[in-house]
């Protein structure tokens, strides 16, 4: 049987507590079997409970038990701090060598009874004298803490599937953030049947509890079977009170898989990529607008993934030294792979055939849709043309004049250019032109440059071809 937790016990204790003093004897009887059945305690423990006999909570120390004083614990923070702050475990062995070794250059001042005292701690005491100052020191630790939520549902691994039936599915969260996470954007549940491969995708606004069952609730309308599984990671928008309560409503099994071991989810993984990412790719998409327009990409593109799409699916799997051998089945799409599973009802193997004769509007849209061209979003953008001049050169006259400027004086400026051009014809060029100056000088400077440094090879290469012109 299932145990509950503490504080489901508290609660059932603080529940029938009333019930149990006022009951008569056959229903305290009566009363008393059922709770000790339910909460695995002791018989007598839990009539003591019952009956509200608890143990006064403890206080804080006893009175004269305090035996390591100021000196010693002043002495140890020296000692930790020299030893860089190591755990009390590691401490406890390194106290005589390290004591020892401070004394002697002159770095501990403490008398033989603090010695003592200090040479006779144990580790837990070392730890629990240093808890102050360590916290103090490098601040409370930072955990992680884990919901009574998390904590309730089991964990199932890769290893775990073996071969189950249909309706046990994966299911994840694919982010459309784009390349900054923040505000509000939005998310994909990807739903993957073990068994068969099956995949069914469904936007959501947000990410949050309520949307995500709501989603689920119309996904399970799409699906061609039952739904008896719902393996989720660790995300609190699946390892919550809401989600919790509804598996539990519909029997649907919730499990989950290891924190940080995407292999545990292998399958819905490898959809996310092969299906989300590469249909959808890797944009932001937010608000009410974009969600409803890949709602309508996902009611076509699960025809497509569905009865068009042939997938792999491993067979078997063994290691021969260094080496893992892997054989698969057939390649074949989802629907057959439903279609031919003896597990798979009468019923809806008639539904799918019937549902793959109606999909001739589908398959004339595919027959036309490569008139669009590149209708992928994942596609690479093609390189925009580079923008020719529009407008007339406005130094096109005195180029080459500037050029041969440039040429015997390098080290002016664009400036200085500009004002030699400006008394030599007055009101013609104004000071606007400087950006065009400067930039026509960068391409001077740069053809100069190479020339400078590539030159010398240059003259080589010709050298060599004169000579074996000459031979």
């Amino acid at each position: 049987m299932r145990k509950v937790s503490m504080a489901t016990r508290a609660e059932l204790v603080a529940a029938i507590s009333c019930r149990y003093v006022l009951g008569g004897r056959a229903e305290k009887a009566r009363m008393l079997d059922e709770f000790v059945a339910l909460t695995g305690f002791h018989r007598k423990h839990a009539m003591r409970l019952l009956r509200g006999e608890r143990k006064p909570a403890k206080g804080g120390p006893r009175p004269g038990r305090r035996v390591y004083g100021d000196d010693v614990r002043a002495a140890l923070v020296v000692v930790w701090e020299a030893s860089d702050r190591i755990c009390g475990k590691r401490l406890h062995p390194l106290l005589p060598t390290l004591i020892e070794a401070m004394e002697r250059h002159g770095h501990g001042d403490m008398n033989s009874e603090t010695r003592r005292r200090l040479l006779t701690m144990s580790p837990a005491t070392i730890d629990r004298v240093l808890k102050e100052i360590k916290a103090s020191a490098t601040g409370p630790r930072r955990r992680k803490g884990s919901t009574a939520i998390r904590r309730s549902v089991p964990v199932r691994t890769f290893s775990d599937w073996d071969d189950p039936a249909l309706g046990f599915v994966e299911a994840d969260l694919v982010s459309h953030s784009g390349p900054y996470p923040r505000g509000a954007f939005s998310q994909t549940l990807v739903l993957t049947d073990i068994a068969t491969g099956w995949t069914e995708c469904a936007p959501l606004l947000v990410r949050e509890q309520t949307v995500l069952i709501t989603a689920l609730a119309e996904l399970r309308k799409l699906l061609p079977f039952p739904l008896l599984g719902f393996d989720t990671d660790n995300d609190s928008v699946f390892m919550n009170e809401s989600v919790h309560e509804y598996c539990l409503r519909d029997n649907i099994e919730l499990t989950r898989c290891r924190p940080y071991r995407k292999n545990d989810q292998a399958f819905v993984e490898q959809k996310n990529g092969a299906i989300v990412r590469k249909i959808v790719g890797y944009r932001r998409f937010e608000g009410l607008r974009a969600t409803r327009e890949l709602a309508k990409l996902y009611s076509s593109m699960r025809l497509f993934v569905n009865f068009f799409q042939p997938s792999v699916k491993l067979e078997e799997k063994h290691r021969d030294g260094a080496k893992v051998i892997k054989r698969y089945h057939r390649p074949a799409t989802l629907f057959q792979r439903l279609f031919d599973d003896p597990r798979t009802p009468e019923d809806t193997c008639l539904w799918l055939k019937a549902m793959y004769l109606t999909l001739e509007d589908f398959l004339s849209g595919l027959r036309i849709a490569w008139r669009g061209g590149e209708v992928k979003p994942t596609a690479r953008s093609k390189p925009a043309a580079k923008r020719e001049r529009r407008r007339p050169d406005p130094l096109l006259a005195v180029t080459a004049e500037l050029e041969e400027w440039f040429e015997a004086e390098p080290w002016r400026t664009s400036r200085e250019l500009l004002e030699r051009l400006q008394v030599k014809c007055p009101g013609v060029y104004p000071d606007g032109l400087i950006r065009t100056v400067q930039r026509r000088m960068k391409i001077w400077r740069s053809t100069q440059a190479n020339a400078l440094v590539f030159g010398p090879f240059a003259d080589a290469a010709r050298q060599t071809e004169s000579i074996e012109v000459g031979q």
